[in-house]
């Protein structure tokens, strides 16, 4: 399972705590953690440093404190929790499939559960809102998408037209062919005016 895994497990950048201007990256690959920093200040003792750079193992890392308090300090302690866990090995999987995988798993849910799912991260938020999630929904749904039905739903969005009543999609399907009759009648007219001069 871990040769699934790319080359960087995580990157995250940031800026030290107020009031300082200083940039650290933080960048976690399959065998170490790198911590690189740039003093950014007015002050000459700091005009001429240059960037620095900390690598340690993920074994190192494990047991080294002073470079866990500065991840903590700058990123928080979330983003320490959770590159404590990639150095032990605990990797999200599920996480790491493509958009196009988790779209075709995410379809199978019921709709609860996309529901619970599209809270757990921001990444999931937006894959189980997305109009290509919603059509396989209402594909799966209604069994056939006539062309007016699409049309509406890539004006409205997949997800709005799943959860508009019938009665209201009849009614706006019906106004949309209305609309699109006196417009191909004004091209008509037009035709029509122009073959006359």
């Amino acid at each position: 399972m871990a040769s699934w895994l790319p080359e960087t497990l995580y990157e995250t950048v940031g800026q030290g705590p107020a009031p300082s201007k200083d940039y650290y990256q933080l960048l976690v690959t399959r065998s170490q953690i790198i911590f690189r920093w740039w003093k950014i200040s007015l002050r000459s003792e700091y005009r001429s440093a240059r960037p620095g750079e900390s690598k340690d193992t993920h074994e190192d890392f494990l047991d080294d404190s002073h470079l866990q308090v500065q991840i903590a300090l700058v990123f928080g302690r979330r983003t320490l929790d959770y590159v404590f866990n990639l150095c032990k090995g605990k990797f999200d999987f599920l996480e790491r499939l493509s958009d196009s995988l988790l779209l075709h798993i995410i379809a199978y849910l019921d709709l609860e559960d996309v529901a619970r799912l599209s809270l757990t991260s921001r990444r999931f938020a937006k894959l189980c809102k997305s109009d290509v999630l919603w059509e396989q929904i209402v594909q799966s749904a209604c069994g056939t998408i006539t062309p007016d039905m699409r049309t509406l739903a890539e004006d409205m969005g997949w997800r709005q037209m799943f959860f508009t009543n019938k009665l209201q999609l009849q009614r706006q399907l019906r106004k949309r062919r209305q609309r699109q009759g006196s417009q191909q009648q004004g091209h008509i007219l037009a035709q029509l005016v122009l073959q006359a001069y």
